[in-house]
């Protein structure tokens, strides 16, 4: 079936250094692929999405590209800030069936 897989853990990062948070995926289909970040007592909020190969979402100063290739996802930003402390969740989704699937990763 459908799965994703990221980084695991927490990430440790001062203010100012850069991020990549990486995100895998198998799936048979051709899916479109998210990042959702969730902010301390907030709900999960869409970050970034990709709907096609090739295609690079941006938001907040981060963004990542969707590359069929490598079959990846990686979020990247380059500067963060304690604002983005969160948690950011990976997931795609099955555009033929609509299921879906996903990891996630605190920073």
């Amino acid at each position: 079936g459908d799965s994703v897989t990221q980084t695991d853990g927490q990430m440790l990062l001062t203010e100012g250094d850069s991020l990549i948070v990486n995100c895998s995926y198998e799936t048979r289909q051709y899916p479109a692929l998210f990042w959702y970040v969730q902010y301390p007592g907030e709900g999960l909020q869409l970050l970034l999405k990709a709907a096609k190969a090739n295609d690079k979402g941006i938001n907040k100063g981060f963004e990542a590209t969707y590359n069929r290739e490598t079959t990846s996802f990686h979020l990247e930003k380059a500067s963060v800030h304690v604002s983005d402390s969160a948690v950011y969740y990976c997931a795609l989704s099955d555009t033929v069936t609509g299921t879906a699937g996903g990891a996630e990763h605190k920073l």
